[in-house]
């Protein structure tokens, strides 16, 4: 890390302000030949983490623009070495005559992630913080926003540098006990250890049991909207999503593929799959279509079965609500309530999904679905245990979740063993893989390739 890297921070689109971000150890100097303070002082004279107002010039001295920059000197910043940051117009060719004109004083490139990866390996934060970068610009709801902004602060950090620290003290002992047997240090039990090895090992089952949840955040709830042809199911889509996104007809089978979007439910993001009518049919392109619908039920996590209120239930409609698994969650849509209704929503309850009644084309009921999807789905529940989750506490990434894995397999291991008398070495065998695999998680335990793995899912200036 011995050379300077540089990258625009921002978005490649026009915007109000875009930033220019310089970072290592000729940061100062590569800034001050390009950049006029209007107060005439030196970029070496700046005060840390102040705006001085000034201009950008190339090589030939003519203007690039009117801007703003900020120095932030080692260690107290971001990257943990010295940076400064330029806050130009937004104008993306203005950002890119402004980064020409740095690398024109021996500054390079900087990679995908590369500012982010400085400051892990300069201890300015672990990987749990730097995945919590990447989340917090992917975020795609509110939700998952504050869980990734809770783990960009420690959240889960903290929990692991605990329980770290557990299993070392617990090594520490028995490393003490062998190697030093004339010292006056307490006899090594290993059985004196279990209520610790147990209660490491609720932490990391508790850890692990939010992973399949945060998924909901993540990754969005995969729901399907099925029933028979012509009951709404389009008509629904767009409802739900608030814009006209697929094709409603009067006639039968006008869906002949599935069409996907995705909509903010409350906290909840949906999947929404409209698919094609489920029916019996000799057409080849509608048979196709029908078979993605089953499909689509199979792979879903919640199925909105569409029927049509203004008509007795067909066997269609029995057929359909057959296809769903019993442990699949489910709403039986009753839709176009705005005409004379027919179905009795008791015909409904020997089949056990919840129901509600909707006019699709009016939007009436429409929040009754979101009502009753927010209810099925609470993205911050609390666990088996009846404990509550906080924010930065569900664990979103599968790296960490893999590890944690391995962690309380260990752990299990090592508290079975102990109930088992087997040996001490032995024992301190299973937690020696557990403080591994969790050194894993923050960093501790440095390999190449999940860092490498890790960064490049950044952007370029991240």
């Amino acid at each position: 890390m011995s050379d300077t890297i540089a990258a625009i921070a921002t978005g490649k689109t026009v915007s109000a302000i875009g930033i220019v971000r310089i970072s290592g150890p000729e940061s100062l100097t590569a800034a001050d030949s390009i950049f006029r303070a209007a107060s005439g002082t030196k970029l070496k004279d700046f005060e840390n983490r102040k705006l001085y107002n000034g201009e950008i010039v190339d090589d030939s001295g003519n203007i690039i623009d009117l801007c703003l920059c900020i120095v932030s000197r080692a260690p107290n910043s971001y990257t943990g070495e010295d940076t400064v940051e330029f806050h130009c117009h937004g104008s993306p060719v203005v950002l890119a005559e402004a980064l020409q004109a740095v690398f024109k004083q021996g500054v390079r490139q900087a990679r995908p992630g590369e500012f982010t990866k400085r400051a892990f390996l300069n201890g300015k934060m672990d990987l749990t913080q730097a995945e919590a970068v990447v989340d917090i610009i992917e975020a795609e709801t509110p939700a998952a926003a504050l869980n990734a902004a809770g783990q960009l602060r420690g959240a889960i950090s903290l929990k692991m540098e605990s329980i770290y620290n557990s299993l070392i003290d617990i090594m520490a002992h028995f490393h003490a006990v062998i190697d030093y047997p004339d010292e006056d240090i307490d006899e090594f039990k290993m059985s004196s250890y279990l209520e610790t090895l147990q209660d490491i090992e609720k932490k990391l089952r508790r850890m692990l049991e939010t992973h399949e949840r945060s998924k909901v955040l993540r990754e969005g709830i995969p729901t399907a909207i099925i029933g028979r042809p012509n009951t709404g199911k389009s008509s629904l889509l767009n409802a739900l999503l608030g814009y006209e996104r697929a094709i409603v007809t009067d006639i039968a089978g006008t869906t002949r593929d599935t069409v996907e979007e995705k909509v903010l439910i409350g906290n909840v993001l949906l999947r929404l799959i409209d698919t094609a009518g489920l029916r019996k049919t000799d057409d080849t392109i509608e048979k196709l279509g029908v078979d993605r619908t089953i499909t689509a039920i199979d792979t879903a996590h919640l199925v909105l079965l569409v029927l049509d209120g203004s008509e007795p239930l067909k066997s269609e409609d029995y057929d359909a609500l057959h296809s769903i698994a019993k442990d699949t969650p489910k709403i039986a849509v009753i839709n176009k309530s705005d005409l004379p209704s027919v179905i009795d929503a008791d015909e409904l309850r020997e089949f056990g999904p919840e129901s509600c009644k909707v006019s699709a084309l009016s939007g009436d009921g429409i929040n009754r679905i979101e009502e009753k999807i927010q209810k099925m789905f609470p993205v911050f529940a609390t666990s088996d245990s009846g404990e509550e989750y906080a924010y930065g506490e569900l664990i979103t990434n599968a790296r960490q979740a893999e590890a944690i894995s391995r962690a309380l397999g260990s752990i299990h291991s090592a508290a079975t063993a102990l109930t088992a008398s087997v040996t001490p070495d032995a024992v301190l065998t299973d937690i020696e893989a557990a403080i591994s695999a969790i050194g894993e998680i923050t960093g501790k335990v440095m390999r190449e390739d999940i860092i490498s793995k890790i960064f490049e899912r950044f952007c370029v200036g991240k």
